[in-house]
């Protein structure tokens, strides 16, 4: 058993494989929909999540998880003797940060000797999930909590993410960018291109196509990352066939130590959309000497 467990939300977009592979535990952020409540990859997919969405976006929205759910399996994993690392969704995007804290607190009351660390990923979807990889590949190698925790970190300073919308609709959603601009930019067509820097959604540009979008995916990760080796996933919301295709093409020009493909989590997806593409990359230079 490692001495260390890794626990992430549902919003790192880790594929189920990935998170059994590694032992990762995974806290469903939860969707609301209507008068009803489902936990996000439990008892609703991304798929029908995302029909839902298309079905009545305005009555479509999100929340955190409870303390109690973090309690609960803080509680299950402390007593197997294991530390925690907590990796969450970025603090400036949603409150888990703050919920998986609390429940941190509530259990140091209950039982001080155990050992919890809350890291917060400043960042979302596969990036936040290949930065939870690495640290669990890190516990895996039987690495003590700092040690894993300076994984993650290394890992989070050189994370980055691009998503190619292919409808600027929803986009208000990300409190970035003004609710009549989208509603502008939806009629125009434009597609934006979207990052996530210092914890905070940021629009990099526009493009007319979703092709010119997905070439702005692909130049954006060859300035970053140059002939350097990387670890990759490639992101799409409820077009997996897109998808693929675009992990062919990353897979054909980059030099991949690790590829992944995922959706992205309706929790985000709401606020983006369906037709989206995107990349996550890291580089680490000790990796490349």
């Amino acid at each position: 058993m490692n001495k260390v467990a890794i626990i992430t939300d549902s919003v790192s977009c880790l594929p189920k494989e990935q998170a059994e592979k590694y032992g990762i535990h995974i806290v469903p952020v939860k969707i609301l929909f209507g008068n009803k409540v489902y936990s996000n990859g439990v008892d609703l997919d991304a798929a029908e999540a995302y029909q839902l969405l298309d079905k009545a976006p305005d009555s479509f929205s999100t929340a955190p998880s409870p303390p109690n759910d973090y309690i609960n399996l803080f509680r299950e994993i402390v007593n197997r003797g294991q530390d925690i690392l907590c990796i969450s969704v970025s603090s400036k995007l949603s409150t888990v940060f703050n919920v998986a804290c609390l429940a941190k607190d509530n259990l140091l009351q209950e039982n001080p000797e155990a050992t919890i660390a809350i890291v917060d990923s400043m960042t979302a979807t596969a990036t936040q999930g290949l930065i939870v990889l690495a640290a669990a590949r890190s516990a895996i190698e039987g690495r003590q909590l700092d040690e894993v925790i300076l994984t993650a970190n290394k890992v989070r300073e050189h994370a980055y993410m691009f998503l190619a919308l292919d409808t600027i609709r929803h986009a208000y959603r990300t409190g970035r960018i003004p609710k009549i601009a989208t509603q502008v930019g939806s009629a125009l067509g434009v597609k934006p291109l979207l990052t996530i820097s210092n914890g905070v959604v940021h629009l990099v540009s526009v493009s007319r196509t979703m092709k010119s979008g997905k070439e702005k995916l692909v130049d954006n990760m060859k300035r970053r990352t140059g002939e350097q080796a990387v670890h990759a996933a490639v992101m799409h919301t409820a077009i997996p066939e897109e998808g693929e295709k675009l992990k062919q093409r990353i897979a054909g020009e980059f030099d991949c130590k690790e590829l992944l493909l995922t959706e992205v989590s309706p929790i985000i997806g709401y606020a983006i959309g369906t037709g989206a593409l995107g990349i996550a990359f890291y580089s680490l230079p000790d990796e490349n000497n």
